[in-house]
């Protein structure tokens, strides 16, 4: 895997505006700092912002090959996760944000490569909790989701909550049978789902349609045939 340029901008609180910018090896999470153009040292973004709202994500991450998934890591968990795009697709800015940084808080980003299969599966609940699920399909057959921090499955990752809004990526496109990811309850029969959309072609959209309550024992499974 080559190693990209990943570069974000975003509007903080209080009318200042942060530059990001890191070299990163693809297909792997690895922290996106501050660019060193406009900033003494790639200083980590809760330390140089810490107490500051991002306000505006004015330029979402972007890498040559889209990024499946940029978040905010507050302590080992996912306290916010970011839109991204691919270079030269930024159809919408990522509109207003309204989370408050701490010191320690970093920006890890997963930039693509040109043929990484990882299907991506970003969600956030009615309760406040935001989540991440990945898993890469290696042939026909099922591929569960699973999350990438705690690789537990969705619904020992959600169990009690409601996914209120989410958005799936992958440049499977015609190999996916099942279109994106399908939400299937304990008996194994789909309550919700989210249709995949090609992070290199395009920017990734959230969506509430499809979205359905998380029980123990629900998966997100996507099917592919080949």
């Amino acid at each position: 895997m080559a190693n990209v340029t990943v570069h974000s901008t975003l509007l903080l609180g209080n009318g200042s505006v942060v530059d990001l910018s890191s070299t990163l090896a693809e297909a792997a999470f690895g922290e996106l700092k501050t660019s060193t153009t406009y900033a003494v040292a790639a200083t980590s973004l809760g330390t140089f912002a810490d107490g500051q709202v991002i306000t505006q994500v004015l330029v979402p991450p972007t890498a040559p090959n889209g990024i499946a998934a940029a978040y905010v890591n507050r302590r080992g968990s996912i306290a916010c996760i970011l839109p991204v795009s691919v270079d030269g697709q930024v159809r919408e800015m990522g509109g207003t944000l309204g989370f408050r940084l701490q010191a320690g808080d970093t920006l890890q980003v997963m930039p693509l490569a040109a043929t990484s299969r990882v299907f991506t599966y970003a969600v956030k609940t009615s309760q406040g909790t935001s989540a991440i699920f990945q898993g890469t399909p290696s042939g026909a057959g099922n591929t569960d989701l699973t999350h990438i921090l705690t690789s537990q499955g969705l619904g020992a990752s959600l169990q009690g909550q409601t996914i209120s809004m989410h958005v799936a990526t992958s440049i499977d496109g015609s190999k996916l049978s099942s279109g994106g990811v399908l939400h299937l309850n304990d008996r194994a029969l789909p309550i919700g789902g989210c249709a995949a959309i090609n992070p290199q072609a395009q920017q990734p959209t959230w969506s509430s349609q499809g979205t359905a309550p998380v029980a123990l024992n629900h998966v997100a499974r996507v099917t592919t045939n080949a």
